[in-house]
């Protein structure tokens, strides 16, 4: 087993596109020949596109696109640049007068960080297509430029979040998560146990515990809509059916349970989407379980490589294990 790059995974590109100064950004990921796909949406706030269509039951059996942006239910505008790349490209279904792309996606909350009047739209998703290839940054950039982690004291006490990747090779077999990572509550390393983000306590120096927080306030009925959902990808050359690259992302949000702590409250939109590019026979329980450890590891890559940004603090600023208690 061996540690590759999201993108060494065959027929997979990511692209990005982002504003620092408003921080906020796009992350698209191109299946051009086309993937089988699936979704878990398991957050109790979601911002997602054209996931009924990935239910097994229903027609289309191949997606060219996964969106991940910022800007809320806004960001959603970004599809229509990524569909118009597509379309000049000739990919997506045949409909006898043109080409209809396929194009998934899901939003995060990232309006009160920057500037909340920039917001992903359709030239940022064009944008984040023209640079697609097989280059894979983390940190600031795409999906996660806006992403903030450890909310549950208000914003001035979040820590900067980012977007993150990680992969692995086991023979043929290769098996990646992106997710851009914008929880209500702390990240934790869950082969150490050591917490690596979260909300910073009065004092500045150290981390507090969002759980601990939540279960002493549990009376008071909190409006904390203003900043989480993590979305991410997982991406596999293993060979599976739509019913299947469902089941292989619902097994991926065990990465987000073991990360994230809490995970899937009802002020986060925790989605993932599954693509399968159907080259290698290969074992859905095998896969699934590393679909959670890359995804784990992608989370902790996206904090670990996040840069300090909009006066909020970030992994490196506290890099003593004893401000993590």
């Amino acid at each position: 087993m061996k540690q590759i790059e999201f993108t060494d995974i065959e027929g997979i590109e990511v692209g990005h596109a982002q504003n620092m100064n408003a921080a906020t950004g796009c992350t698209v990921v191109l299946c051009k020949d086309g993937a089988t796909a699936g979704v878990d949406v398991r957050g109790g706030a979601p911002g997602t596109r054209e996931t009924d269509l990935l239910n097994p039951v229903n027609m289309v059996q191949k997606i060219h696109a996964i969106m991940l942006a910022g800007g809320s239910a806004f960001g959603l505008d970004a599809a229509a640049g990524i569909m118009k790349y597509l379309e000049e490209m000739k990919i997506g279904f045949d409909v006898n007068v043109t080409f209809v792309p396929i194009v998934c996606g899901a939003v995060l909350f990232d309006l009160t960080i920057g500037d909340f009047k920039v917001r992903p739209d359709e030239e940022m998703g064009y944008q984040a297509c023209l640079k697609a290839g097989k280059i894979c940054p983390q940190g600031n950039i795409g999906a996660g430029t806006g992403a903030t982690v450890g909310k549950i004291l208000g914003m001035d006490r979040a820590m900067k979040s980012g977007l993150g990747s990680y992969a692995l090779q086991i023979g043929d077999l290769k098996v990646g998560a992106m997710v851009a990572v914008n929880c209500l509550g702390d990240v934790i390393d869950p082969d150490t146990g050591e917490k690596l983000a979260g909300p910073v306590s009065d004092n500045g120096k150290t981390l507090a515990d969002t759980e601990d927080i939540m279960i002493q306030t549990y009376a008071q009925k909190k409006n904390l809509f203003s900043g989480n959902t993590t979305i991410g990808v997982i991406a596999t050359n293993a060979a599976f059916n739509k019913a299947q690259a469902t089941k292989l992302a619902s097994m991926a949000q065990n990465g987000y349970a073991r990360t994230m702590r809490p995970a899937h409250t009802m002020v986060d939109g925790d989605a993932i989407f599954a693509l399968s590019t159907g080259i290698v026979e290969a074992d859905l329980s095998v896969v699934g379980l590393l679909a959670a450890r890359v995804m784990e590891r992608a989370i902790i890559s996206a904090i670990k490589n996040t840069a300090s940004l909009c006066g909020l603090k970030c992994y490196g600023d506290f890099l003593s294990p004893a401000h993590r208690v």
